[in-house]
C-alpha cells in the first residue's frame, strides 16, 4: 500500500509565520492607533505589507484578528501553549510562602503589562461601542478570573491566607488589573519596579 505523506517545508513554514507576524504587528499599530472600529482589514494588509486575501486566510475575519492579538500580547508568543503550562506558573507553584509566589507574579504582571498595555486599552475602549470587542472583553475578564482562582487555590496552601477562595480570587482579580497599571506606571511614573511592590504589599494586606 503506498502512502500519501504531506511534504512540510520549513522555509514555507518560516514564511508563513513571518506573515502572521506582520499582520498581527500591524493590527497591534492601527487597532491603538486610529483604533479597532476605525480600522479596516483593508488597512491592516496595507501596514503589514500582504495582499487582503492573505489576511482573510490567515485570520478569517476581523473579530479573530483582534483576539489572536489579545492572545499574543498576553502570551509573549504564539506558541499554542495554554497559560497554566506556562514556565512562570511552575516558577510560583515551586516557590514557598505566600510572598514569594507574589513577587514572582508580579514581576510576570508586570512584564506582561509593559507588553499588553495599549492593546488591552485600546480593546476596553472599542468594547464600549462594538459588539465584537465587547465579546472579546468580556471573554478576556473571565479567563483571567478562571486563572486566579486557580492562582488562589494555590496561594491557600501556603496556610497564610486568611479570606476564602473566592475573594481571594477577587482581590487577585482586581489587583492585576491592566488598568491599574495603566494609572501607576502609564500615567504617574511609577516604575515598574514599584509597581510589583505595590502589588505585592497591596495583594498580602487584604490576604492575610
Amino acid at each position: 500500500m503506498t502512502v500519501n505523506r504531506r511534504y512540510v517545508s520549513p522555509r514555507r513554514e518560516e514564511q508563513a509565520r513571518q506573515t502572521r507576524r506582520a499582520i498581527l504587528e500591524a493590527a497591534a499599530k492601527l487597532f491603538v492607533d486610529p483604533g479597532y472600529a476605525a480600522t479596516p482589514l483593508t488597512a491592516v494588509a496595507a501596514e503589514a505589507g500582504v495582499a487582503i486575501q492573505t489576511v482573510y486566510a490567515v485570520f478569517g475575519n476581523k473579530r479573530q484578528l483582534l483576539s489572536d492579538l489579545v492572545d499574543v500580547t498576553l502570551a509573549g508568543d504564539d506558541e499554542q501553549v495554554a497559560m497554566q503550562n506556562r514556565s512562570f506558573v511552575a516558577d510560583i507553584r515551586a516557590l514557598t510562602g505566600l510572598r514569594p509566589k507574589l513577587t514572582r507574579y508580579a514581576r510576570h504582571l508586570a512584564e506582561v503589562h509593559a507588553r499588553q498595555a495599549q492593546v488591552m486599552l485600546a480593546l476596553a475602549g472599542a468594547a464600549t461601542a462594538d459588539a465584537d470587542a465587547a465579546a472579546i472583553w468580556r471573554k478576556n475578564l473571565e479567563e483571567r478570573r478562571r486563572g486566579m482562582l486557580l492562582f488562589a487555590a494555590d496561594l491557600a496552601e501556603t496556610g497564610e491566607v486568611r479570606i476564602d477562595r473566592e475573594q481571594a480570587a477577587d482581590v487577585l482579580w482586581l489587583a492585576q488589573d491592566i488598568r491599574n497599571y495603566d494609572w501607576l506606571v502609564g500615567q504617574r511614573g511609577w516604575s515598574p519596579e514599584q509597581f510589583q511592590q505595590w502589588y505585592v504589599g497591596s495583594v498580602i494586606a487584604v490576604l492575610t
